[in-house]
């Protein structure tokens, strides 16, 4: 398992891309609806992957794993402080929570299946988990403009059946993002195509982190180009009146 200078131990170092993370990747609250529904009856959550905090719920007892030193120092003052640990290896007696969740952490785990395993083995009610539908993730129009960002997402999120072979009981549900949504992943660009161009709003989205500059400059090159001309309009102009967006955010929860 690779860990960085600051304590990352998934695949991509947060003590470089996680700097602005407070800055866009804002709990959406159409998003943590989502999300807190299945919390509703627990009392004691664990958060694996915690990063800054964002959507934990603050009405109840929540303990957050995070091995991040950068994402950990990012965390609000009225949040508990996190945890340095890893997925696969929870510092806690089974049973310990009513719930677990772990948000656009998994994909980063160098062994899933013992993550989960382990989220399972020290959780006795629902798992619920924020991530990225694989076979969804080329429905965004960048993968017109920076395929190789698109692949990179594809391969570094786990397919469904692999959660549901660690965790058995599993419920997916598709999740909309909204035109002004304040969590700024790939995907909530979809209507503001000119923002993406903004090199701090692409160095929070992690898929960024793993393609060349060569890449990247021919994205900036070629979307510049389009929407200058009005190319990127014609073909998906309707995007910026279209109240939400069903791409690759998935929630999956696991009931024991």
């Amino acid at each position: 398992m690779t860990r960085y200078d600051d304590g990352s131990a998934g695949d991509a170092n947060y003590g470089v891309i996680g700097r602005d993370y407070t800055t866009f990747r804002q709990p959406d609250p159409r998003i943590a609806a989502y999300i807190h529904a299945p919390l509703v009856t627990a009392k004691r959550v664990l958060n694996v992957g915690a990063g800054t905090g964002s959507y934990e719920p603050l009405d109840r007892d929540v303990t957050a794993v995070e091995p991040s030193a950068s994402m950990r120092a990012q965390r609000p003052l009225h949040l508990t402080r996190a945890i340095d640990a890893v997925a696969a290896a929870l510092p806690f007696a089974a049973d310990s929570f009513d719930a677990g969740m772990t948000l656009f952490s998994a994909h980063q785990w160098p062994d899933l299946g013992a993550g989960l395993r382990e989220m399972r083995r020290v959780t006795r009610g629902p798992i619920v988990i924020l991530t990225g539908d694989p076979d969804a993730v080329d429905r965004f129009w960048l993968n017109d403009y920076a395929p190789e960002v698109i692949a990179a997402e594809a391969r570094r999120y786990p397919p469904v059946s692999a959660f549901a072979t660690a965790l058995v009981h599993v419920e997916t549900t598709q999740v909309p993002i909204p035109f002004d949504c304040t969590d700024r992943i790939n995907e909530a660009y979809y209507g503001h195509p000119e923002m993406l161009l903004d090199k701090r709003a692409r160095s929070v989205c992690s898929a960024w982190s793993f393609v060349d500059t060569s890449v990247v400059e021919r994205f900036e090159h070629h979307l510049k180009r389009d929407l200058e001309s009005g190319e990127w309009d014609r073909k998906y102009g309707a995007l910026r009146t279209q109240p939400s967006f069903l791409g690759s955010l998935l929630l999956i929860v696991s009931r024991p």
